[in-house]
């Protein structure tokens, strides 16, 4: 792989070779922990994680730990963003909503594999960063929107799928109304204080869906409304 060099702002950001080998020993990792989907794989062998951390953290990028990226919220831990992915099961040039941008690195991966992807923050200084990065990153397969996630986007709908990458009491209804039959939702649903399941559904018709638990994870909470300040 190339060496790249993107100016972010008042950052010159660099993916080396040092950084993907470091990159490539992550991966392997995770593939060793169970991940097994080559597209997922791949996918997260070629984007610069360290590039979506905050300024000065960028040497902790190939840690398989989730880092505070400020506002309260976390870059999750690659394995689980690999866990997640590989549950979506996404194909190229399927329709993806996001819900929660975060730092943007789900997002990035999902586009990595060919997804058309639509994802809401509702934080507008998460939401401004992850737009800046993914831009300097030429990902033109990706809309970014500032907004509340409890709504989605049901203007471009209906998805192939929809991930959602914080904490939930339930999936939402609106959630699930704007996702395709067929089509599949991942999410952390609440299971116990601080902990949740991760939970795959599958929509088999308007009123039926098909529901999955594959584990537990700990997501910070999703919440409604938009940040501005």
């Amino acid at each position: 792989m190339k060496e790249r060099i993107i100016k972010l702002g008042n950052r010159i950001l660099k993916d080396t070779l040092e950084t993907q080998g470091m990159r490539n020993k992550l991966i392997n990792e995770i593939q060793r922990k169970g991940i097994n989907d080559e597209a997922v794989l791949k996918a997260m062998r070629e984007i610069p994680r360290h590039f979506f951390l905050p300024a000065g953290l960028e040497h902790f990028a190939y840690l398989d730990k989730p880092f505070d990226i400020g506002e309260g919220q976390t870059i999750s831990q690659p394995y689980t963003v690999a866990f997640q992915t590989e549950l979506l099961d996404v194909k190229p040039d399927m329709k993806v909503l996001e819900i929660g941008t975060g730092s943007g690195y789900q997002a990035a991966v999902l586009a990595q594999m060919g997804a058309q992807v639509f994802t809401i923050e509702r934080i507008l200084n998460l939401h401004l960063n992850a737009k800046d990065i993914l831009s300097a990153l030429g990902y033109n397969n990706i809309q970014c929107f500032l907004g509340d996630g409890y709504e989605g986007l049901p203007q471009y709908a209906p998805y192939d799928r929809i991930i959602i990458t914080a904490a939930v009491d339930q999936i939402p209804d609106s959630l699930k109304d704007q996702l395709k039959i067929g089509g599949i939702i991942v999410a952390p649903v609440s299971y116990t204080l601080g902990t949740q399941v991760m939970t795959r559904l599958l929509k088999e018709d308007e009123n039926n869906f098909k529901e999955e638990k594959h584990g537990f994870f700990t997501f910070v909470p999703m919440l409604p409304g938009i940040k501005k300040n």
